[in-house]
């Protein structure tokens, strides 16, 4: 997956913006002010921080070298994941989850308003 490609699957989420509170060079992709995503699109390798239910973070570290806990994260919840490391689908899906995480975590009226339980 291209940097392009990453940065528009994560703005097409409901209520996903792109914001840069940690510098230019470091594109932060949140819903309702929490973040689910966050890269250096312009980095060598690709990477991208994302939230992961713990055990499925385990699971994905033990059999995808390019998933590690997350740099700079609480690594019990986040991953660092190389982009060219892992098949396009599978960094959707890790993608999506985490979005979701992120989601499920709101208050009530907030998830109601993005359209999602």
């Amino acid at each position: 997956m291209t940097p392009e490609r990453l940065r528009a699957f994560c703005l097409e989420f409901n209520a996903s913006v792109e914001e840069f509170p940690f510098g230019p060079e470091t594109s932060v992709f949140k819903v309702l002010g929490k973040m689910f995503a966050l890269t250096a699109l312009d980095g060598q390798p690709l990477t991208v921080n994302l939230k992961c239910d713990p055990d499925e973070a385990i699971r994905l570290r033990g059999t995808h070298p390019a998933i590690l806990p997350g740099w700079h994260m609480n690594k019990r919840h986040w991953n660092t994941v190389t982009v060219s490391g892992v098949p396009d689908r599978l960094l959707r899906e890790m993608v999506e989850d985490s979005y979701d995480l992120v989601v499920a975590g709101l208050p009530k009226a907030e998830r109601l308003r993005l359209d999602r339980p």
